[in-house]
């Protein structure tokens, strides 16, 4: 970004709230139907398989919105596509909100994920541009800051908007919120200069990418319900995902305006950067979307309860992210981002230490824990992974970097899914093989209550199998994250570090 291209609005605590708002409402929308889909389901009147497409819909749409987002940016001005994003958002919200069917629904879903695309690198670039170079690490310690509290508060605002109203109150909400941001930022960034040019869309770069990352999201999405590889729809998926991507990738290298830039991993701190940002964030969503589950179906808690017992890794971040901002580029931002690996690591090697009587507070506290990792992680890498990068290559860099991490997540939370159930049903073999009517040890239990007994014994087990397989997440997770840490010293210092 260049000293240029910096403007500075009236307001800039307004201004910057602004930009947030719609930020929010971005990351709000992506967790916030998840404990709806069941009422939305029932409601629509179709199977809970199908109410999933109320999110698949959404995150593939969203995954695919984001490469156009850098030529979007150049084409019509990253202002003006801010704003025609919240517009287009707020209305696709109020139409999700009045679908009379699930086929209408998932329609405007997935319209509502494209329109919010560009919202998230927008807000980076934004933000960049209206903040004094020095101060960079405050804007972008911001972003990650709602990065964090969006997918804590959808489920319980989720929860509490549903049971205590109705399902349509998850999109309306967004609608004020929308008006509020539009009307602020038209006002705020109204003498911003906008940079323009005419440069023509790869149209095979995105139809390519379009297809083989939509098949690839289904395949995601369905391999679980559909046994993977034991059937043939999901190998026929797989291999035209497989040949669209690698296509998609050897076009993208030669032609002379990609739609994504995949000459960025050039530069050695992107490249490092967005690999380890993919798999942090990925092991982070792996966590929010085990943990709730695990509370739910095993240990009973309310889906409230369950967004209460997760909500404390939010608070940490809000009170250390600021002074992050403030004060982080006095540091080396390769230290903070390897300590944030390092934390959540650990928060995953205590919650393997879990067990079915595990209480609440001992819940929240591991996830209050993990909020220092949280605060650490998001400004620190994506300083790190932009701080080499100038011009119209920030643009590029956010949306491809926000692009790989989306469908990362994706892919984390069908192989979390997968392994959760798999390991479980392993586990059940194992600690099963022994409850039968002729060990001595059970067979007196077993004749004196008989079925019922049985069926007890196998709740039991169940329960215990399900606990084992978390721990085996988690125990990967730890691995994962301790591994992770020291490559991030394979990126560069970023050049304000110290000054």
């Amino acid at each position: 970004m260049s000293d240029q291209q910096q403007f500075r609005p009236d307001n800039m605590p307004l201004c910057v709230f602004a930009i947030a708002l719609g930020v929010f409402m971005q990351v709000l929308d992506t967790t916030i139907a998840n404990v709806s889909l069941p009422t939305i389901a029932g409601n629509m009147g179709v199977s809970a398989n199908q109410g999933t497409w109320v999110i698949t819909s959404f995150t593939v749409s969203n995954a695919i919105g984001l490469p156009i987002t850098a030529w979007l940016s150049r084409r019509v001005g990253e202002v003006r596509l801010y704003l025609g994003a919240l517009i287009a958002f707020s209305v696709l919200s109020f139409l999700c909100g009045i679908a009379q069917s699930m086929g209408e629904l998932v329609l405007f879903r997935t319209f509502q994920g494209l329109a919010a695309a560009p919202l998230f690198p927008m807000s980076q670039v934004l933000l960049m541009s209206i903040f004094p170079k020095d101060k960079r690490h405050m804007a972008l310690a911001l972003i990650g800051m709602v990065a964090v509290v969006g997918p804590i508060v959808g489920p319980i605002l989720g929860g509490w908007l549903t049971y205590d109203y109705s399902w349509p109150w998850i999109f309306f909400i967004n609608i004020p919120i929308g008006i509020f941001s539009v009307m602020v930022l038209t006002t705020q960034l109204r003498g911003r200069a906008q940079q323009t040019e005419r440069t023509k869309l790869d149209y095979v770069g995105l139809a390519t990418m379009a297809l083989g990352v939509g098949v690839l999201q289904i395949v995601l999405d369905k391999g679980n319900e559909l046994d993977w590889f034991d059937n043939d729809w999901i190998v026929a998926g797989s291999i035209f995902a497989a040949v669209m991507i690698i296509f998609m990738i050897i076009w993208e290298l030669t032609d002379d305006n990609p739609i994504i830039n995949l000459r960025l991993f050039k530069n050695r701190s992107f490249c490092f950067g967005t690999i380890l940002l993919t798999i942090g964030y990925s092991g982070f969503f792996s966590i929010n979307l085990l943990l709730p589950q695990w509370l739910q179906q095993q240990l009973g808690y309310t889906a409230l309860w369950a967004g209460l017992a997760c909500a404390p890794m939010g608070v940490i971040p809000l009170f250390l992210t600021p002074i992050l901002g403030r004060f982080g580029h006095k540091v080396d931002m390769r230290m903070l981002a390897a300590g944030a690996f390092v934390v959540i690591g650990a928060s995953c090697l205590m919650r393997a230490g879990f067990n079915t009587e595990v209480d609440f507070g001992s819940i929240a506290l591991v996830q209050l824990f993990m909020g220092i990792g949280i605060a650490l992680f998001f400004m620190p890498m994506t300083t790190i992974l932009l701080s080499d990068l100038s011009g119209s290559d920030v643009s590029d860099a956010a949306s491809l970097s926000t692009f790989i991490r989306t469908i990362g997540a994706s892919f984390a939370s069908s192989l979390t899914t997968w392994y959760w159930s798999h390991g479980a049903s392993l586990h059940h073999s194992v600690l099963s093989q022994h409850i039968n009517p002729y060990n001595p040890l059970v067979q007196d239990d077993i004749q004196q209550g008989g079925q019922s007994m049985l069926a007890s014994m196998n709740g039991t087990i169940t329960t215990q199998s399900y606990m084992l397989s978390t721990i085996d997440i988690f125990v990967i997770l730890t691995a994962l994250f301790f591994v992770a840490a020291p490559f991030i010293f394979l990126t560069k210092k970023p050049a304000s570090d110290g000054h």
